[in-house]
């Protein structure tokens, strides 16, 4: 008789877990792509930025300044008349021999990377969005 009160209780137990978080409206909305790193190198006549072809989604541009002087990098958006905002960001100075980082979350377009103190400008082509970061492991 002891048994039949034990399975009896174990299947309550079991039916009683098994329905906790019925009903509930949690939406399992897919994780955005995982951030992918850009590097952009100042030299002293024009900053050039790699790789130049990339898909919309968080991305991180770590920039070395191989010159003398401290510059501020800025990104921006290439969109006159655009149906929606564009993007545009700077840097603080980046010292001499120093690297800055900027943290984007880009949307499909052209993008310009200039760089102050009449060095050439870089141009940054992001198409399509990269696939959602849902299913990968080891992610934040």
């Amino acid at each position: 008789m002891r048994g039949v009160i034990t399975a009896l209780t174990g299947v309550a137990l079991a039916t009683a877990v098994g329905g906790c978080g019925g009903g509930s409206d949690y939406a399992n909305d897919p994780r955005p792509p995982t951030p992918i790193n850009v590097t952009a190198a100042i030299t002293g006549d024009k900053v050039t930025v790699s790789p130049g072809d990339i898909g919309a989604g968080p991305v991180v541009i770590i920039i070395a300044n191989e010159t003398q002087q401290a510059h501020r990098v800025t990104v921006e958006t290439d969109e006159l008349g655009a149906s929606s905002g564009g993007i545009k960001q700077q840097t603080g100075p980046i010292n001499p021999q120093g690297t800055g980082t900027l943290k984007l979350d880009m949307k499909t377009g052209r993008y310009t990377v200039t760089v102050d103190g009449g060095i050439s400008g870089a141009r940054l082509k992001v198409g399509k969005d990269r696939p959602s970061s849902q299913d990968t492991l080891l992610q934040p």
